[in-house]
C-alpha cells in the first residue's frame, strides 16, 4: 500500500500514490532508532520527508479554492508534514498516516486562522465565528428554519451580545475592494458611492455663528462689511455712500473684521 493511499483509506478519497508507506515508515521506525546527533539521521529525516510529500500536497489541494493560493498551503501543509515527522514516536503503535493527518490539517486550519483575515481581530472572535457558523448549521437542521440569535447563544452557552460581536467580527474575514462594479454596465464602482470630507459642513457652522456676532456690531460697520463683502464695493464706493473719508472706511473694516474674529472665536472654545 502507498503512503497516499494511507490517506485515501483514512478519508475515503481519492489521492496519488508516490512513495511506498512500508519504505516510508521504515525511514521514521531507523530514524527514531537512532540517537539524535547521529550524522545519518538528517538524511533519514529528509528521505522520510520527501517519502510523505504526496499526503502533505493531497491534504493541502483539500482546502484550494478558498481564497489561499495553492502554493501557499502545499508550504504550510508541509510545515505540518516536517512537525509530524520530527515528532513521531513508533514506539506507541500508531500508524504514521493518523498521526501526520491530523496534525497537517491543523497547520493549514491555523494558517487560515491566522493569516487570511482581512483585518485582524482578536483569535477570540475569530474561534467564536467558527463556532456560531457550526451552531447555525446545526440549529437549522433541527430547527428546521434558519436560528435566530437567541438560539444561536443558549447552543453555545454564550450572551446574545456575544453572538452579535461574533457575527461583526466575522465581516473582518473578507474585504471588498472599492473597484468592485455594483451597476449592470460597470460603470459605477463601490468607491463611488462613498462620501467624501465636505467642506459645506464646516461653513454651515461658521453661518450659523456669524449672525449673532453680526448683532454686536453697530449699524455703520454693518453696512460696510455687506457694502464690501455681499455688494464687492471697493473702499472708495463704500466712502462715497456711507459719506466718509476712504481711509475711515479702511479703518472701521479692520475694527469690524476684529470684532467678529473675537466673537466667533470665543465660541470655538
Amino acid at each position: 500500500m502507498t503512503a497516499t493511499q494511507t490517506v485515501e483509506a483514512a478519508e475515503t478519497k481519492p489521492a496519488i500514490s508516490e512513495a511506498p508507506a512500508d519504505s516510508a515508515a521504515d525511514l521514521l521506525n531507523a530514524m527514531a532508532a537512532m540517537p539524535v546527533g547521529h550524522p545519518s539521521r538528517v538524511s533519514l529525516r529528509d528521505r522520510a520527508i520527501e517519502a510523505w510529500l504526496p499526503l502533505a500536497r493531497h491534504l493541502a489541494h483539500r482546502y484550494s479554492g478558498r481564497g489561499e493560493p495553492t502554493d501557499d498551503l502545499v508550504q504550510t501543509a508541509t510545515v505540518g508534514l516536517i512537525k509530524a515527522v520530527d515528532k513521531f514516536d513508533p514506539e506507541r503503535g500508531v500508524d504514521f498516516a493518523g498521526y501526520a493527518i491530523p496534525t497537517i490539517i491543523g497547520e493549514i486550519k491555523r494558517h487560515f486562522r491566522d493569516r487570511t483575515w482581512s483585518v485582524r481581530v482578536p483569535r477570540r472572535l475569530q474561534e467564536l465565528r467558527l463556532a456560531i457558523t457550526e451552531a447555525n448549521a446545526t440549529l437549522t437542521h433541527t430547527l428546521g428554519r434558519s436560528p435566530q440569535v437567541s438560539d444561536i447563544a443558549v447552543h453555545l452557552g454564550v450572551t446574545e451580545e456575544e453572538v452579535l460581536e461574533g457575527l461583526e467580527g466575522a465581516r473582518a474575514y473578507n474585504a471588498t475592494s472599492l473597484s468592485t462594479p455594483i451597476s449592470a454596465d460597470g460603470t459605477t464602482e463601490l468607491g463611488d458611492t462613498l462620501g467624501g470630507e465636505d467642506h459645506e459642513f464646516e461653513l454651515a457652522e461658521t453661518r450659523v455663528a456669524l449672525g449673532p456676532a453680526l448683532a454686536m456690531l453697530d449699524e455703520r460697520e454693518q453696512k460696510i462689511l455687506t457694502l464690501r463683502f455681499y455688494g464687492n464695493l471697493t473702499q472708495s464706493q463704500i466712502a462715497d455712500q456711507v459719506g466718509i473719508s476712504q481711509m475711515h472706511v479702511s479703518r472701521l473694516l479692520t475694527k469690524a473684521l476684529t470684532k467678529l474674529r473675537t466673537q466667533l472665536a470665543s465660541e470655538t472654545i
